[in-house]
């Protein structure tokens, strides 16, 4: 534990000024959320998306009240489904008529040995971690490429994707294969000058997660931070405005790490 202060929050500059953004699992108070908050604070107009309706339909409407509702819309996506992927994508380009930035934010957790876990675990994780990124991924691909303006991808990896945690194996390999994803993509779309990169977060303190994590674990990971705290949710949400931004131009196929333990 160390006596460093909590950090004070960084307003806007106007980074994303002009740019239209999809940002997906973004109806709560994580990292889905306060990216498309502070994609907001940056200039973005923002379709933000989740297969929470209701919680997506009150989020949107706390952040049109704020921001405008002409810079914020709102659409349920099952990143599972690849219908519903393919339609979020139509709404983006229909409401905003372009689309600049993509986060693929949507992930699922959970805990379980490998003795225990099921296909079932196994399959659910993998499905909306690894292959719902990989169908945002490549929705937004095909529409970056026929727009022929450049473009930015960023997704949400996971410090997991790296080290080994007991109970993780799902969550870890879908993780590493974000990453793996990540990569891939930016040699890909280099040609047509889009660039895709990934943050890679350990722990990011929101209400889902206290829920769904004992104390004891909670205690436990916090404590293997150099800085004694977790994260919050915008300090995240501001390295993805980085990689979003024209100030990390020549990045692409990057893994950033937003922490300390990604070893």
């Amino acid at each position: 534990m160390t006596d460093v202060e909590g950090p004070e929050y960084v307003p806007g500059h106007g980074l994303l000024e002009g740019r239209t953004a999809v940002v997906t699992a973004a109806a709560g108070a994580g990292i889905g959320g306060a990216t498309a908050r502070r994609f907001l604070e940056e200039g973005a107009r923002v379709l933000i998306s989740d297969a929470h309706a209701r919680r997506l339909k009150e989020h949107e409407a706390a952040l049109a009240d704020e921001f405008g509702a002409e810079r914020v819309a709102a659409r349920p996506c099952d990143v599972t489904d690849e219908a519903q992927v393919t339609a979020l994508f139509d709404a983006a380009t229909r409401t905003h008529g372009r689309l600049d930035i993509v986060v693929n934010n949507a992930g699922l957790g959970g805990t379980a040995d490998l003795v225990d876990m099921t296909d079932e675990q196994w399959s659910r994780v993998l499905d909306i971690t690894l292959n719902g990124t990989f169908r945002c991924t490549r929705a937004a691909l095909r529409r970056l490429k026929e727009q022929a303006r450049g473009g930015v991808l960023v997704n949400n990896a996971s410090v997991i994707g790296w080290r080994a945690q007991a109970g993780q194996a799902h969550y870890a390999a879908a993780k590493a294969g974000v990453m793996a994803l990540t990569r891939c993509a930016a040699i890909e779309a280099a040609a047509y000058g889009v660039r895709v990169n990934a943050v890679s977060p350990s722990l990011a303190m929101h209400p889902h997660l206290a829920k769904v994590t004992t104390p004891e674990l909670l205690e436990e990971l916090t404590a293997r931070e150099a800085y004694g705290r977790y994260a919050e949710p915008w300090e995240v949400a501001n390295v993805i405005v980085f990689l979003a931004s024209g100030y990390s131009s020549y990045m692409t196929g990057e893994v950033v790490s937003v922490s300390s333990q990604h070893a």
